[in-house]
């Protein structure tokens, strides 16, 4: 089967580049998706030789963000802004929202040409709430803050939660990592949420490093941060119980709810990314 054959159809918007990996493609993958290319994949086989267990690692990330997100929809929020939403996958996050609250609403943004082509799939929210889709860059906030969809989806008077789940990882530079969480956050009220979840390679150590190697050889920047540089993000921020945990640590007694739980005897060092929530005060 031909990378196109196997792969997303080209939209008419932005050209999707099947010459170079794509970390959404990858993750794609990684969750037995079918929207990757070649390159893709032989870079992902390549993670996956010197991290095997990145398909459960991508798995706990997922279902923390089930988990974190019907929590927060059960504690009253009702609006969602989520960033680096990558190639859908049932549930998305607007349906585990809505499964909980109906008038949820939440704007998806995200930078692949493939996620982009299939972003019909992030609009099938119910009839009382709403979803809506923009194709921007982490990298530019503003430009994501100050979009149609934005303004015409989200109240931002009333609190908001934004989420960037496996993303930051992808902005090297600590710096500019927290300018870009500063500046998406500080325009949204009291009671406006934070969910993060890093890559870490302090869980462990060789496998997580050659899988830094890995990406950044094949032309994605990746900076795998310890907890100390995690924690840094929620500065000024109540974080909620448990607090800053790798990714199937928090709150599992939720794993009930998620439709692909993991295995109990799931490690740390087999996750290897952090996790936590805040609420801005």
């Amino acid at each position: 089967m031909t990378a196109t054959e196997h792969g997303p159809a080209q939209p008419a918007g932005p050209r999707i580049r099947q010459d170079i990996p794509h970390s959404a493609r990858m993750y794609d993958y990684f969750l037995g998706g079918k929207d990757n290319f070649a390159v893709d994949r032989e870079a992902a086989e390549r993670v996956l030789t010197a991290f095997p267990t990145m398909r459960t690692a991508v798995r706990a990330n997922r279902t923390f963000m089930h988990r974190a997100t019907r929590a927060l929809a059960r504690r009253g929020l009702r609006q969602w802004l989520d960033i680096g939403t990558g190639i859908p996958t049932s549930p998305n996050l607007h349906e585990v929202a809505q499964a909980v609250e109906p008038s949820a609403r939440v704007v998806y943004a995200d930078n692949d040409p493939v996620v982009l082509a299939h972003s019909r799939a992030l609009m099938t929210s119910t009839p009382q709430g709403r979803t809506a889709y923009v194709h921007g860059d982490v990298r530019d906030p503003a430009a994501i803050l100050t979009t149609p969809q934005v303004a015409q989806t989200l109240d931002l008077t009333r609190p908001v939660v934004l989420s960037m789940i496996a993303l930051l990882h992808f902005v090297p530079d600590l710096e500019e990592a927290h300018a870009i969480v500063r500046h998406l956050l500080d325009p949204l009220p009291a009671g406006s949420a934070l969910v993060l979840s890093h890559a870490t390679a302090e869980l462990d150590p060789p496998g997580a490093t050659k899988v830094e190697e890995i990406y950044n050889q094949a032309g994605t920047s990746l900076r795998l941060r310890p907890e100390a540089e995690f924690a840094t993000f929620f500065e000024g921020l109540d974080l909620l119980d448990p607090g800053i945990v790798p990714a199937h640590r928090w709150h599992p007694e939720g794993t009930d709810d998620d439709a692909d739980p993991l295995p109990a005897t799931v490690t740390d060092a087999q996750v290897s990314f952090y996790a936590a929530v805040a609420l801005k005060p």
